[in-house]
């Protein structure tokens, strides 16, 4: 890993203008991004091509939702397979994508928390160079409001009515003219009109509509596929009628497996859930090909740069766990596709690891637009290009869990406790550090072993990998002030495999 002097990078927004440059309709792309929630990236067509056919249908052979329009994304742009959360949860994930900042720096470090004033997103760098903004969808990083419809503090984004903060429910109408969810409405009662998925689309639909001449940045969030898994007619029984399955990870041996590994077993309504899930994900890709038949109908496709990604993964009965939250790839590893046909090369699978931190700086970069200085991210925008990366880039990225907010809910008996860990990624491997005591560092080989169960951290073969692995988990919690690195148990571990190379 290079090694560099660590500059405090936190900018306030009274400094961002002296990094203004003009930007124009003629020569900035417009910029719409749609982004998921909890969403297993196995579900997508385009991610199942990239994989062995028992990664691809971990809940039966043939057992699978089409996704037509966000294939049509990748097959026209660039996906990478090993996208990582750099916190598996919402808000830090959410943080991180947003201002190119990891958790510990941007003041969102577990669910529930405000975005540090101090941290510039993407959206502000991209209104103060002349962009249109707007904002459809959860946001999730301005503290416990719920739903808090059209935040006070707009994060960047000018039209910001139809941002809210948090919740899950599945319908939405307009008493007085303004968006409010119906928590009581059962689903059944929605349509293409009241379905979160629908309107947020509707609302960005017509925002590009009224901003199609001059550049805009337009981010729709859905707060789908995560749970609860409901979704309207027709999509409920889109899927009800495939054999679903128990993942094989499932009946996997957990014994000596660390406590974030371990699941309690399958709900019994797996089949329904999962067919379900489907059918969001169904009603998330036709609002995609929506959103692409209004860029084509207002003739802005082809300078229109879209990105497609989700803030985490969801277990789905992998290792008998569902949601999120653990270092696991179902939990962690999230879809990555950008696709600008007047500017990039169609049809690349990137295999270098990315984390959503490396998002901002990589988007401002390619679109010409000051970085904040001292991003924690990198610019990946090279990789976007079809270019290769600077040989200074180290293939690497690092995850945490969720630190709790609270020395109260710091207890060796409570799950919070028993699932603090830190882990490094490359392309093939894996290392995991946890603070739990009976846990021992775990070290996956994902070229050999994707199913993630089987540790090589102890193997002489791996030694050299565990060392390597280790020096770059050491040198990251250092330059960006992460306290996990710094944990007695971990810290010791960490200098223990380095010694040993």
């Amino acid at each position: 890993m290079a090694s560099h002097t660590y500059t405090r990078r936190l900018l306030p927004l009274c400094f961002l203008p002296a990094l203004i440059t003009a930007a124009t309709a003629q020569d900035k792309p417009n910029i719409l991004i749609i982004h998921t929630d909890e969403h297993n990236f196995r579900t997508l067509g385009c991610y199942r091509e990239c994989l062995q056919n028992e990664q691809a249908f971990p809940w039966g052979e043939g057992v699978t939702v089409e996704t037509p329009n966000v294939d049509y994304l990748a097959h026209r742009g660039v996906l990478f397979t090993r996208c990582y959360a750099t916190s598996p949860v919402s808000s830090p994930s959410r943080a991180s994508f947003m201002t190119g900042l990891y958790p510990q720096h941007n003041g969102v470090w577990t669910n529930d928390m405000e975005l540090s004033d101090e941290a510039v997103t993407f959206g502000e760098v991209m209104r103060r160079n002349g962009y249109a903004t707007g904002y459809f969808g959860k946001l999730h990083i301005n503290g416990k409001g719920r739903p808090e419809w059209q935040p006070e503090r707009d994060f960047g984004f000018s039209d910001n009515r139809y941002m809210y903060n948090r919740g899950h429910w599945k319908k939405i109408t307009e008493p007085g003219g303004k968006p409010a969810f119906q928590p009581d409405a059962p689903v059944q009662t929605t349509d293409s009109l009241t379905f979160p998925t629908d309107y947020f689309t509707n609302r960005a639909i017509e925002f590009i509509g009224r901003h199609q001449a001059a550049p805009f940045c337009c981010m729709v969030c859905f707060p789908d596929p995560h749970s609860a898994n409901l979704v309207r007619t027709p999509y409920d029984t889109l899927y009800t009628h495939l054999p679903f399955r128990q993942p094989r990870t499932a009946s996997a041996d957990t014994a000596g497996m660390p406590a974030w590994a371990h699941g309690s077993g399958l709900k019994e309504d797996l089949p329904e859930d999962m067919a379900q899930y489907f059918g969001m994900i169904k009603c998330i890709d036709d609002n995609v090909g929506r959103l692409l038949d209004a860029l084509r109908q207002n003739g802005l496709l082809e300078n229109t740069l879209v990105v497609f990604t989700s803030d985490h993964g969801d277990m789905c009965g992998q290792h008998g766990l569902i949601n999120k939250g653990v270092p696991l790839d179902d939990s962690a590893r999230v879809p990555f596709i950008v696709s600008y046909p007047a500017g990039m090369r169609s049809g690349l699978r990137i295999g270098h690891v990315m984390s959503v931190t490396d998002f901002t700086p990589s988007l401002l970069s390619f679109c010409g637009l000051p970085v904040p200085a001292g991003c924690d991210g990198r610019d990946l925008s090279p990789l976007w290009k079809g270019e290769k990366l600077p040989t200074s880039y180290p293939d690497i990225v690092f995850m945490r869990a969720i630190t709790p907010k609270i020395k109260s809910d710091w207890d060796e008996s409570a799950t919070a406790m028993r699932t603090q860990w830190v882990s490094a990624v490359t392309p093939r491997y894996k290392l995991t550090y946890s603070e739990y005591a009976p846990d021992a560092p775990w070290l996956t080989d994902l070229e050999k072993d994707p199913d993630e169960t089987q540790n090589r951290y102890a193997d002489p073969d791996y030694r050299q990998i565990v060392s390597r692995l280790a020096t770059a988990l050491k040198a990251y919690g250092e330059r960006y002030d992460d306290p996990r690195t710094g944990h007695p148990k971990i810290r010791k571990e960490i200098e223990e495999a380095i010694s040993k190379e």
